[in-house]
C-alpha cells in the first residue's frame, strides 16, 4: 500500500511504543486533512485512536508550523478550563517523520467547516455555538500563564508593534503586485500602535472550525485545536481576528464558502460585545485591532496567491485568493477611520 504524504507508517509505530504507548495491534493511519495547514492524520490501533500533525512537506516558512509551539500550550492548558485534546508525544527533532511532530489523544466530535454543515442546525443551536466558542476565548485569554509554566511562551510586551512589523515584512516578500492601499493601511497602523496593551495566551487562529463540538451538542467545545499560531500577547488581537474573519471575503483566502462567513453566526459587532460582556475586558482601541486583523489577513491571501504562482501551492482558488487582499486594506483603513462599512 502507498504510504500518505509526509507519513510513515512503521517509525511512527516504533516512536509511539518507545514514548510509553501500549499499542494494541497494528498501527493503521488515514489522513485528516493536508493542503496548506499542517498536515493531520489519524493514527489507530484496535482499541485507541491519536491524532498525529506535521507541518506541510513544502510551503509556507517554518514560523506558520511551529510543532514546538503547539505541543507546549496544549500539555500546558491540559489541567485548566480550556479545552483542549490530551497530549501523548513529540518529536522535536523530526527524526521520525522528517519533521517535527505532535501527538495527542483523537478526541471525537463534530467539526463546522463549510457553509453546508449548518444545514441541519437551527438558528439556536447557532446562537449557543457562537455563544460558546465566545466563552472559551475568554476562559483562554484568562489562563495564568505563569501558572501554567508558559511564562517563557512568548514576549507579550511590544507584541502589538511586532505584529505590525511582522506583517509588513511578510507583504514584501509575498506582494505581486503593488496595492497603495497595503502600504497607507501599514504605515496608519504603525502610527496609532496602542500605548498600553494586555497580556494573555493568545491562539492565533481562532474561529468554529478550529474547534472539535460535542457530537450532540454544538454548544459544548470539546477540543480546541490548531494551536501553532499561538504564543503570549494581546488578546484583543484574537478577538479582532475572529471578528474579522466573518467577513465574506474570506471565502477566497480558505477557497471554500466558510461556515464562519455564514450570515446565520452572530455579527462581528455582536461577537466582540459578547466577548466584553463575558470576559470582562474593554475594547480599548478597538478599531486600531480589527485593522491589524484585516492588514493581517490581507498579506495572508497575497501569500496564498504567491505560492500558488511560484508553483508550490496547487489548492484549488489559490491563484484567487489575492483578490481578498484588497479588499482587506480597504476594510482595514476604513476601521481606523472609525467608518462601519
Amino acid at each position: 500500500m502507498t504510504e500518505l504524504p509526509g507519513m510513515d507508517t512503521p517509525a511512527l509505530e516504533r516512536f509511539l511504543r518507545e514514548s510509553g504507548v501500549n499499542l494494541q495491534g497494528a498501527l493503521r493511519v488515514e489522513m485528516i486533512s493536508g493542503g496548506r495547514s499542517n498536515l493531520t492524520y489519524k493514527a489507530s490501533d484496535d482499541v485507541s485512536s491519536w491524532v498525529v500533525r506535521r507541518p506541510p512537506t513544502s510551503g509556507l516558512t517554518p514560523s506558520a508550523h511551529d510543532m514546538a509551539r503547539e505541543w507546549a500550550v496544549t500539555r500546558a492548558l491540559g489541567p485548566t478550563g480550556v479545552p483542549v485534546a490530551g497530549a501523548v508525544a513529540f518529536d522535536a527533532d523530526g527524526t521520525v517523520l522528517g519533521a517535527p511532530m505532535t501527538v495527542v489523544d483523537f478526541q471525537p466530535g463534530r467539526v463546522i467547516r463549510t457553509g453546508d454543515d449548518l444545514s441541519d442546525l437551527s438558528d439556536a443551536q447557532i446562537a449557543a455555538n457562537a455563544s460558546e466558542l465566545v466563552h472559551v476565548l475568554a476562559t483562554l485569554h484568562a489562563v495564568d500563564y505563569v501558572e501554567v509554566g508558559l511564562g517563557d511562551f512568548g514576549r507579550p510586551d511590544g507584541f502589538v508593534a511586532r505584529q505590525v512589523s511582522t506583517w509588513a515584512r511578510q507583504w514584501k516578500r509575498v506582494k505581486t503586485r503593488d496595492l497603495p492601499d497595503i502600504d497607507r493601511l501599514h504605515a496608519a497602523l504603525a502610527a496609532s500602535v496602542p500605548s498600553e496593551t494586555a497580556a494573555s495566551i493568545v491562539h492565533g487562529d481562532f474561529r468554529v472550525d478550529n474547534t472539535i463540538l460535542k457530537s450532540d451538542d454544538v454548544g459544548t467545545v470539546a477540543a480546541v485545536v490548531d494551536w501553532e499560531m499561538s504564543t503570549l500577547g494581546d488578546p484583543l488581537t484574537d478577538v479582532a481576528l475572529m471578528c474579522v474573519y466573518r467577513q465574506p471575503i474570506f471565502d477566497a483566502v480558505l477557497g471554500v464558502s466558510a461556515a464562519w462567513t455564514s450570515q446565520r453566526y452572530p455579527s462581528a459587532d455582536a461577537l466582540a460585545q459578547l466577548y466584553s460582556s463575558t470576559s470582562g475586558r474593554d475594547l480599548d482601541h478597538w478599531n486600531f485591532y480589527l485593522a491589524l486583523a484585516n492588514f493581517k489577513l490581507g498579506v495572508i491571501g497575497e501569500g496564498i496567491t504567491h505560492r500558488a504562482l511560484s508553483g508550490s501551492d496547487t489548492g484549488a482558488g489559490a491563484a484567487e485568493a489575492a483578490h481578498a487582499t484588497a479588499e482587506f486594506a480597504a476594510a482595514g483603513l476604513r476601521a481606523l477611520s472609525g467608518a462601519t462599512a
